[in-house]
């Protein structure tokens, strides 16, 4: 044997016992272990995470989700286009090898079908649809019930008796929380009317603004929306600014800081409590059957809450005024305004055999009776046929 090879035999002789000393031949198995309990989980979002709305709760509920799960790891995509979520599971699938896919919006469904099919070993979780299959399962963190609570706030404080809706896309999730609201104003203002304008965009603050201003130039002074930014919140402060009375609600985030003069409440979403549920199921038992998991969360659940914080149910500045307000309910007559919503928020807070703003009759634009009297309304009407709007809208739904 050569002096060289001799020398790097004994370097080697010398590196193992090192290894073995320091017990680097015990760790090497448990470090495997470990990495095999490792859950990779991956976020396909329809807009960036920024620091508000949709798309920004849902990445705090993600974060939640790693706080709370030492075995969790995640990856996110922004900004998929809709129709167009394959091609980024493709590479989520293939080069990250997650081994769950969390798609976040509506318009994902079919999508997610379609890699559901195709990744048959991995498990797909969709967001506010209500098609499955063995590896894909629905979730949602449902707000009808807080915009029904926004909307008797608004029905009682507006001042012309015409509140505006800025609209996204017409599917049954707008419909619902749409409808919600109306039905909250009509509890309490049967003479008020609510306008929509739909933009077709989660992500569109030009288009947003436009319509919000749209909307008050047509008297409205009470703003809902579904869109992904603070828009219509700081619309609605801008002219508190100059001195007009125009309110707006907070939508999916705290919000309330765009528009402290503006923002009289609104509706929040913790994500993260349905996160963490749905990753321990899996983590449980990753085979498991997904074709009837449907995790739908409300008030019950802890999944939403009324606010345009998280510290307040509603802004301080407004406080006094709605327990000052009195109004005569339709189905509780004349009560205080602020009791009428802590009320209901008790009430649907028991769950939805309490109480129910989906609750017959209920009757659409054209006369219909879309829930018969004493009824409530089930969950597939309201998140699977609910395309139509109440008959307190002014406005007609856009063409399906």
């Amino acid at each position: 044997m050569t002096l060289k090879r001799l020398t790097l035999a004994l370097v080697l002789v010398l590196f193992s016992a090192a290894l073995l000393f320091a017990g680097g031949g015990q760790e090497e198995p448990a470090m495997a272990a470990e990495e095999d309990d490792t859950v990779k989980a991956a976020f396909v979002y329809i807009g960036p995470a920024g620091d508000f709305g949709w798309t920004y709760a849902h990445d705090q509920g993600r974060l939640y989700a790693e706080e709370q799960l030492p075995w969790l790891e995640t990856v996110t995509v922004e900004s998929v286009p809709e129709g167009d979520a394959v091609r980024f599971i493709d590479r989520l699938v293939q080069e990250q090898q997650v081994d769950v896919v969390f798609t976040t919006s509506f318009g994902y469904m079919d999508d997610t079908v379609q890699a559901a099919e195709k990744y048959p070993d991995v498990a797909f979780y969709h967001c506010s649809g209500f098609k499955r299959g063995p590896n894909m399962g629905t979730y949602m963190g449902d707000m009808y019930q807080i915009y029904y609570l926004n909307g008797l706030i608004a029905g009682a404080l507006t001042q012309t008796d015409k509140i505006g809706y800025v609209a996204a896309f017409p599917i049954p999730e707008l419909f619902r929380h749409m409808n919600a609201f109306a039905l909250g104003i009509k509890e309490v203002n049967p003479e008020a009317t609510v306008s929509a304008k739909w933009i077709y965009a989660w992500y569109g603050p030009d288009k947003a603004r436009e319509a919000a201003e749209a909307l008050v130039a047509e008297g409205c002074d009470m703003l809902g929306f579904t869109e992904d930014t603070p828009t219509v919140i700081e619309v609605a402060q801008e002219y508190q600014e100059r001195g007009q009375d125009v309110w707006a609600f907070s939508h999916y985030s705290p919000m309330e800081a765009y528009g402290e003069d503006a923002v009289i409440t609104g509706q929040l979403t913790d994500w993260g409590v349905l996160y963490v549920q749905m990753l321990e199921d899996y983590k449980a038992n990753p085979d498991a059957d997904l074709t009837n998991y449907d995790l739908l969360w409300l008030m019950k659940e802890n999944a939403v809450e009324l606010g345009g914080t998280w510290e307040e149910k509603i802004n301080p500045a407004y406080v006094d005024l709605v327990q000052e307000t009195v109004v005569t309910s339709s189905l509780e007559g004349e009560i205080s305004l602020y009791d009428l919503v802590m009320m209901r928020y008790e009430q649907m807070d028991q769950g939805r055999d309490i109480f129910d703003p989906f609750t017959g009759p209920i009757t659409d634009q054209d006369g219909n009776v879309t829930v018969p009297a004493g009824e409530v309304a089930s969950i597939p009407h309201l998140f699977a046929e609910m395309m139509y709007q109440v008959d307190n809208f002014d406005t007609a739904p856009p063409q399906q």
